[in-house]
């Protein structure tokens, strides 16, 4: 990413892309942006997110954007083309929506947006709707085969389409309450990392959004208005794991305002001498030196 005062940044948030024409104008909105702007450009250099694209074939990268529909991706995406207009972040950017078969799925809403914004983009169909719908015994939460089938079928596109890193809107709170889940239910400390490789090794993922809240992410939504396209499919259950992880984190939130933002510095502070895991820190040697 090119290096900018911040007195240049507060300059460049004076104008805007084509997408942010219609935007509010109000103090509140400028400084919701201006957030947003902030810390995705914080975890894309925090995490060296362009350092395999740079060092690759010698071309500016391109990112596939994962666009669902929903607040999430749709903030991802004006986000990412925000710092790409003020010169902050010089990749080629091509957005995808994974059209899964879904009952009255509108079909016409993300490319009629996208081409109104004069944003490259694919739509793929792929019903995988079927397939959860018919593996998944009634009563399970959807959530892990629908994941699994979309997140496969957007690393085949990323390939297609020659991009250097498949790119995603998960937020804090995902990353939160995916730690909180492995925790209670996996037996394990894991989060969901601003980036990684696939397990075949072929394609780079990343989280650009990792420290942005998800209050912010919807705020932003409704101010953008954007044309939200709600889940018919996960979105509908009930019950979910990661909802009473959401709930838990929203209580600790109220009773001590802040603790989500120092949980998300703590996945950035880890102490292997001081949890249990003899495969990360060795010890079986851990002795007091002696005095000669």
């Amino acid at each position: 990413m090119n290096d900018h005062s911040p007195q240049q940044t507060d300059a460049m948030l004076e104008t805007a892309h084509p997408l942010f024409a219609d935007a509010p104008s109000s103090v509140e909105f400028k400084k919701l942006r201006k957030r947003l702007v902030r810390q995705a450009r914080e975890a894309i250099e925090s995490f060296n997110m362009l350092e395999r694209a740079q060092t690759g074939r010698g071309e500016r990268p391109r990112w596939l954007i994962g666009l669902s529909g929903g607040k999430d991706s749709y903030g991802l995406l004006a986000v990412l083309i925000d710092l790409k207009w003020r010169g902050l972040l010089d990749v080629d950017l091509i957005a995808c929506n994974l059209d899964q078969g879904q009952p009255n799925f509108p079909k016409h809403v993300l490319p009629d947006y996208l081409s109104r914004i004069g944003v490259t983009h694919r739509i793929e169909y792929q019903d995988t709707y079927s397939i959860v719908t018919d593996k998944v015994p009634e009563g399970a939460t959807y959530c892990a085969l629908c994941s699994r089938l979309r997140r496969g079928n957007l690393y085949r596109i990323a390939r297609e389409e020659g991009c250097d890193a498949l790119v995603l809107g998960h937020h804090r709170e995902d990353i939160l309450e995916t730690f909180f889940m492995n925790l209670f239910h996996g037996g394990r400390l894991a989060a969901m990392p601003p980036k990684l490789v696939n397990d075949e090794g072929e394609t780079l993922v990343l989280r650009p959004l990792a420290f942005a809240a998800e209050a912010d992410l919807a705020a932003f939504a409704r101010h953008m208005e954007f044309p939200i396209i709600p889940c018919d499919l996960c979105g509908s259950q009930d019950g979910l794991q990661r909802n009473a992880m959401k709930a838990m984190l929203e209580d600790i939130e109220r009773r001590m305002p802040g603790r989500k933002d120092t949980m998300i510095r703590a996945l950035a502070n880890v102490r292997p001498s001081h949890l249990l895991d003899g495969r990360i820190f060795d010890f079986s040697h851990l002795a007091p030196s002696r005095p000669e």
